[in-house]
């Protein structure tokens, strides 16, 4: 039997929960043309519907991408952004290419034209120039 505070008790402290061994339930709210996809691979597979649920949550998160957060180092380090840029560039260049102009064309397409430096942010400004 689960025990359960009387809410109307001001003394009472929040409800218990007895532990019983098995996973807190969650609701899902679905459209009816997914729940029924949803009974229809259940039966297929012999499972009950919230099993179904839990397993096709746990397939779509084993092929979902990756999330890059903030704090990862691939989505955070500039530095390594510009490395995998110049690995990547390198890769679609013509091999008989020139060293220099293998050089230049890497260098155009990490910077970006001259002609646009000025509007990049990530560049320190240069202090305006003041008319005498």
């Amino acid at each position: 039997m689960i025990e359960v505070s009387d809410f109307g008790n001001k003394d009472s402290t929040s409800p218990v929960r007895r532990r019983t061994g098995i996973d807190p339930i969650s609701a899902v709210k679905l459209p009816e043309r997914l729940t029924e996809a949803v009974d229809a691979w259940a039966e297929a597979h012999r499972l009950t519907r919230a099993d179904a649920i839990c397993k096709l949550i746990e397939l779509g998160l084993k092929i979902a991408p990756p999330v890059l957060s903030s704090e990862h180092p691939i989505a955070s380090d500039p530095t390594r952004i510009e490395e995998i840029a110049v690995h990547e560039i390198e890769a679609l260049l013509d091999p008989a290419l020139p060293a220099d102009e293998r050089e230049r064309r890497i260098r155009r397409l990490t910077e970006g034209p001259p002609e646009f430096s000025h509007q990049r942010i990530d560049l320190p400004k240069d202090a305006p120039k003041h008319r005498t």
